[in-house]
């Protein structure tokens, strides 16, 4: 097994991450989060209204949509905007559902109140992992926004129950790899995709073999890998938000 990787980096060593506050001025709470090479801006909406589906079933509570896109330069050959495509792909919709459901999980839409709360995940640059990232990014950023409903007493309590983040692991050549890039992703024979709550609890384990194969050992030490990872990225999720909320 190779102890370094092509960034330098040893097999359960997660990217430096970078997370910089107030990066859309405009949006209730955003961050931009780095992940290595990889940059998403993560921006939290409030909309002081749900979802008419929501009245016309009686359904009592807030709501929480996500919207998911890339950037066209955002990787080395220009991605064309899924509106000059007249439509969303495949690829897009199924990002933007995983990251809804991750900060639903942790969400407890009732302690919202009648509040929408709209999470757009835009990716600046793309090597590798971008919907982790986006998971990752889109929890501070809801946090952040929040507060702002706390402080202003348009709810009583924190509705998030508890954080959540997201990494990337997977099999490249033979061997398990933390928090894959672009090339590692690209050629990986397994890869798989992992959500878990800071308490330990897992929202959402995406894992496929591309165009191979894997154990029930390969996927237990996988799943393993990226809980020491999350636990990680929970300390500095914990980190982030102690110098930007106040002190209890």
């Amino acid at each position: 097994m190779s102890s370094v990787r092509s960034d330098g980096r040893s097999a359960n060593q997660i990217r430096p991450i970078s997370i910089e506050a107030n990066i859309a001025p405009y949006a209730s709470g955003s961050v931009l989060i780095g992940f290595g090479a990889t940059r998403v801006i993560c921006a939290a909406t409030i909309e002081n209204k749900v979802p008419s589906w929501m009245k016309q079933q009686g359904v009592k509570g807030g709501w929480l949509t996500a919207e998911y896109s890339m950037l066209p330069y955002s990787t080395l050959d220009r991605k064309p905007r899924d509106i000059t495509k007249g439509r969303i792909d495949g690829r897009t919709i199924e990002i933007q559902r995983l990251i809804g459901r991750s900060l639903r999980a942790v969400l407890d839409l009732q302690k919202l109140g009648e509040h929408t709360l709209w999470i757009d995940c835009d990716v600046l640059q793309a090597d590798g992992g971008t919907r982790t990232a986006s998971i990752t990014g889109a929890y501070l950023a809801a946090r952040l926004a929040i507060q702002k409903l706390l402080d202003a007493k348009r709810i009583q309590e924190n509705p998030l129950v508890d954080s959540v983040a997201a990494v990337s692991v997977g099999l490249f050549g033979g061997e398990a790899l933390l928090d894959l890039n672009y090339v590692e992703d690209k050629d990986a024979e397994v890869d798989a995709n992992v959500v878990m709550t800071g308490r330990g609890q897992f929202v959402e384990v995406q894992s496929s073999g591309e165009e191979s194969t894997f154990s029930h050992e390969q996927l237990q030490n996988l799943i393993a890998l990226a809980k020491d990872g999350l636990e990680e990225l929970n300390l500095i999720q914990d980190d982030f938000l102690s110098k930007h909320l106040p002190v209890k």
